[in-house]
């Protein structure tokens, strides 16, 4: 059987978020009944005239045969209209539910059960930085996210809770009685934040390389955090001129300290990751030159690896101005978020782009010294800055909470008793103040200042050229990305935007600080968008991106240490400049196969090293044997990586689980493959070593074997005695649940909202990358969220694919219609001139103005 992650791996804030009884009844009923009222009533209507107030002109929406909406109007605020209509249409608990989350509202619809991540939502307060960055963004920015607002309301007026989707209904039979509220343009915004926060960067890790440095020396955590491999992983771009940056002090903590680091943790843990978070949280994005493919024209590809959930996280659309100009700029298509006008990932026209997470530090931990309404800096007390926030729950009562600042942030340490003793006995510099009853916690976060990255989406979408679109990239401040893009005219290129702190000093951010001594703050500058990294029309006629070192070490300002590895870019890269080399011409048929690309990085390290263990017997010499003629890729039906990844989890297991905590264990993505790949060459390293058995003194062969043995027997327990029925796609299977209501202890409520399993392939920092955790299962937990291949030559030969499908209504025929494409590797056509779209329409609906409108 697949691994089912256990009730107690789910986040806090949907544990216990089960309507028992309530739930069940509404199940029976839908299966006894029918449900066809309940069934039906959410459904949109897709075709004929709907009359809607506020428009200006006539709208077409045209769908094709999975739902996919293209919208065609003559103005600019009537073309952002529909698209709030539309999606609205399709989407709206899912729009609904992510406001409330980037609110910190939740509890108003789920009860005192997530009223602690409520808490830090509001202590942050996304929604507050959202409300001020309305005012910083264009005119025509303003217009586009009200022209929105004001699509989404016309579709919610005049309907019930229950009319607009099935998740009202088991909502308003666990006893909630509820209205949705109009939208607003901050309820976009807002959503902007929660992109922040879960592509944020290091600050998770802060905590953990405190935690580790506890009884180890500053060597033995470096093993665990090993440096990015510039001598074989090749960065996005050159080093530009620079000076080389000194090694960073490392501040030392005590034991209480890191229980209550430990405790951050697990606070922040508790937030929803509405895109995920964590090692398989990344993207593959490349462009290939004209130079080296069929067309003569560039080719560009981009899968952003999110975390794998119900409905998808992208939603497809076109957006086209009849005629474009300059009162109505937009001929788009690509990939967005509901709830979020324009497209963020695509192409128009004349131009296609693609992203991936640079992941940059711009989050920091700052131990602070309270004292009643004042905290310590620079030798004297400061008044904290207080506002109060009113969290309503469901089923009545609210809660009242006092938020608390320091110039570096908010005071994380306040949100709960359980955070309360954040900082206490934490090992400070000499002449440290007295701690009292423990130092504070306070959050710098570069996402808690009003910036309008808002426009630069508009701007990205309207953009003509290179030029226009680095102009654009100017305002995307978070989540900084990658950026790589393509033009008709032949040009390609890459562009690192985004507001990334600089620091005072050597200090690198990455572990806490002293929030007392100036010399600990960030400088008030942030890196020049003139100095950021970026390329035009490189040599080598190709660029890619998917996670790794943006620049060599020697590039002068502080990005991070903490890029992804560099295994899938390298791999990338080797094929690419292979078949270049080869002189073949690529074509959307080569870039959508290498997307695909299954190729284990740690296998032909490893397997050497397992070839070379003495098997006692016939039945455990069966696995190692299919690891003879393996090539190291994995697809569904390979028994050999089904027993290379039982080896993979069990060698972490016995190497790491007896000297780590849990929380620490080894989730097996890039960082642990460079960990062990370094040890394997270390045979006495103190890692392979037991703790547990004080009387024998385990090597690295010693490991290997066991695991190699206890790999077998896993098999044999989960799938069969025989290796022939092995399969690593039986092991790994990809689950796709609601966010919501999908996390319910019930099983038919579960089967009501979600979908899966489905056996895929790939793993983690594969380039086809389904990530898993070790430490838990096998189950996919990140995955391509989409996958898209732009061809500048003819853009009717792109092609693109969402990993689940465009409705959030559960009984659509297009809640999930992509998924099995998706699962066998497979794309469609993505029609971009008007001619083509219409060839593929199923459904017309026309939206007109009303008379009194």
């Amino acid at each position: 059987m697949t691994d089912r992650r256990p009730m107690a791996e789910w986040p806090r804030w949907v544990r216990g978020s089960a309507f028992g009884a309530a739930l069940l009844v509404l199940v029976l009923l839908l299966a006894l009944v029918g449900g066809v009222i309940a069934v039906r009533r959410p459904l949109p209507q897709v075709d004929g005239t709907i009359r809607v107030p506020g428009l200006n002109d006539t709208v077409e929406v045209l769908r094709d045969s999975h739902g996919i909406p293209q919208v065609y109007a003559d103005n600019s605020s009537d073309l952002f209209y529909a698209q709030g209509f539309v999606q609205a249409q399709d989407r709206f608990f899912e729009m609904d539910f992510r406001r409330h989350v980037t609110a910190g509202r939740i509890s108003e619809l789920l009860g005192k059960q997530t009223v602690e991540t409520d808490m830090y939502i509001r202590t942050m307060g996304w929604r507050r930085v959202a409300d001020r960055e309305y005012d910083l963004l264009s005119p025509a920015t303003r217009s586009y996210l009200d022209a929105y607002s004001d699509g989404v309301n016309a579709y919610l007026a005049g309907k019930s809770a229950t009319q607009l989707s099935t998740e009202y209904t088991v909502l308003g039979l666990g006893g909630l009685d509820y209205k949705p509220e109009k939208w607003t343009p901050v309820d976009s915004l807002a959503w902007l934040k929660a992109m922040a926060w879960d592509l944020r960067g290091n600050m998770d890790e802060e905590v953990e390389r405190t935690r580790l440095s506890l009884g180890r020396t500053p060597e033995q955590v470096d093993e665990l955090y090993p440096r990015y491999p510039y001598d074989r992983h090749a960065p996005i771009v050159p080093t530009p001129d620079g000076e080389r940056r000194g090694a960073a002090p490392r501040p030392a903590f005590g034991q209480a300290a890191l229980t209550a680091l430990e405790a951050v943790r697990r606070g922040v843990d508790a937030i929803p990751d509405l895109m995920g978070h964590g090692d398989g949280i990344g993207s593959n994005s490349w462009v290939v030159s004209g130079d080296h493919t069929v067309s003569g024209k560039p080719l560009l590809a981009n899968d952003p690896h999110l975390e794998a959930s119900m409905p998808g996280i992208w939603y497809q659309m076109g957006l086209h101005c009849t005629t474009v100009s300059a009162d109505c700029p937009f001929d788009v298509s690509g990939f967005t978020f509901s709830g979020l006008p324009g497209v963020v990932i695509g192409h128009n026209r004349d131009i296609a782009w693609g992203m991936t997470n640079l992941d940059p530090d711009v989050s920091d931990l700052y131990l602070e010294k309270v004292s009643g309404k004042t905290y310590l800096y620079d030798g004297k007390q400061v008044p904290l800055s207080e506002r109060d926030e009113v969290i309503r729950i469901a089923g009545g009562g609210s809660k009242l909470i006092t938020v608390r600042s320091t110039r570096h942030g908010p005071l994380l340490s306040d949100v709960s008793a359980e955070l309360s003793s954040v900082g206490a006995n934490a090992k400070v510099p000499a002449g440290s103040p007295d701690r009292g009853n423990g130092y504070a916690v306070a959050l710098a976060w570069t996402a808690l200042t009003p910036r309008p990255t808002a426009d630069a989406l508009f701007g990205f979408d309207a953009a003509t050229n290179w030029s226009e679109f680095r102009e654009a990239a100017r305002s995307f401040a978070v989540p900084s990305q990658n950026l790589v893009y393509a033009d008709t005219a032949g040009n390609i290129g890459y562009q690192a935007p985004g507001v990334v702190p600089i620091r005072k000093g050597n200090r690198d951010g990455d572990y806490p600080a002293a929030g007392w001594l100036p010399q600990n703050d960030w400088s008030g500058r942030y890196v020049p968008f003139d100095s950021l990294p970026n390329v035009l029309n490189p040599a080598e006629g190709f660029i890619v991106t998917a996670n790794q070192a943006v620049t060599g070490p020697d590039y002068r300002w502080h990005l991070t240490d903490s890029f992804d590895q560099g295994y899938r870019s390298q791999r990338i890269r080797d094929l690419l400049a292979a078949d270049i080399e080869d002189g073949k011409r690529l074509d959307v048929a080569d870039m959508a196969q290498l997307q695909l690309d299954t190729r284990n990085p740690i296998a032909p390290v490893l397997v050497p090293y397992l070839m070379r263990q003495l098997m006692t017997s016939e039945y455990y010499s069966e696995g190692q044997r299919l690891l003879v003629d393996w090539d190291y890729t994995q697809p569904a039906d390979s028994a050999a990586a089904a027993y290379f990844n039982a080896v993979w989890s069990n060698l972490l297991r016995l190497t790491f689980h007896d000297q780590l905590p849990e929380s620490l264990w080894p989730d097996g993505g890039h960082r642990w493959i460079a960990v062990v790949g370094n040890l394997l060459r270390q045979p006495n390293s103190q890692w392979w070593d037991d703790a547990t058995t004080e009387s024998v003194v385990e090597d690295r062969d010693l490991i290997l074997s066991e695991a190699m043995r206890d790999a077998r027997d896993e098999l044999t327990r989960r799938i069969s005695v025989s290796p022939t029925k092995w399969t690593w796609g039986h092991l790994h299977g990809l689950h796709l649940d609601n966010q919501s209501l999908g996390q319910s202890d019930i099983g038919l409520v579960r089967a009501l909202f979600n979908r899966g399993p489905y056996d895929v392939g790939g793993g983690s920092s594969i380039v086809d990358a389904t990530s898993w955790n070790a430490a838990i299962g096998y189950d996919v937990d990140s995955a391509p969220s989409m996958r898209m291949v732009v061809d500048l030559d003819d853009l009717e030969r792109s092609r693109w694919i969402n990993l689940t499908g465009e409705s959030g209504h559960i009984f659509s025929g297009h809640y999930r219609d992509q998924t099995p494409l998706w699962v066998d590797g497979k794309t469609l056509p993505w029609p971009f001139a008007r001619d083509e779209v219409t060839k593929a329409t199923d459904d017309r609906l026309v939206l007109e103005p009303s008379e009194d409108g």
